[in-house]
Order: structure tokens, then sequence, then C-alpha cells
């Protein structure tokens, strides 16, 4: 199977959710939830916004790479898996939907200006 072929099917299932769209990202097809894109395919691999200390954990363990779009500049909550990892990919999807869902990369509140 190749890495559209997961990627589709994955997204086919949570497609069905009116909560789940599709956005681009970096050019390609991602899913959006909330208005935030939580997962997409890249250069035959799987990019997924999940939780820092996550994102360690799969990098020390080899079973994915930190994010890095071409710009020399690494992610620190989003994560690249090869097709061929161990790693579960519609789990780590699912995983990152929470993550988004949870209010991740929300901004912080605005503090009132102080008046004059």
């Amino acid at each position: 199977m190749t890495a559209e072929q997961m990627f589709q099917g994955i997204a086919d299932g949570l497609l069905r959710e009116r909560s789940i769209t599709q956005a681009k990202m970096f050019g390609a097809q991602g899913l959006r939830s909330g208005g935030k894109v939580f997962a997409f395919l890249w250069k035959q691999r799987l990019v997924v916004k999940l939780p820092q200390d996550r994102v360690e954990q799969l990098v020390r363990e080899e079973s994915a790479v930190r994010f890095d779009p071409g710009h020399g500049r690494v992610s620190k909550e989003w994560v690249s898996v090869a097709a061929d990892a161990k790693t579960n990919w519609t789990r780590l999807v699912h995983e990152a939907r929470g993550f988004v869902d949870q209010g991740s990369g929300k901004a912080a509140p605005r503090k009132p200006k102080a008046r004059r």
C-alpha cells in the first residue's frame, strides 16, 4: 500500500464527520478540525501535530523525525513519519486530532492595555 493510499484511507474515515474538513498545508491536502490542521501527507510521509513531549518521545524511539518543511527550521509540535515505520498512522492521526481539539495552537489571551 502506498503512502497516499494509507493516508486517504484514514482521511476517508474521518471526513465522514462534519467537524473534519480538508485543507492545504505546504501544498498538500491535510485534515483540519476546528480550523486547525492536524495531519497531512508530505513527500510520502505522514505529518502530524502532537504535544512537544510526544514528538520528543517518537524521535527518541526513532519512530519519526521532527518535521522540516525545507526552511531549515524544525517544528516543536510537528513530526514526520515514514510509511514503512512501525508506528501506527491511524493512531497518530487520532492523537493529533485530539491534541488540536484540546486547544493546541490557540493564541494566548491578550492582556488589557493599561489606561493612561
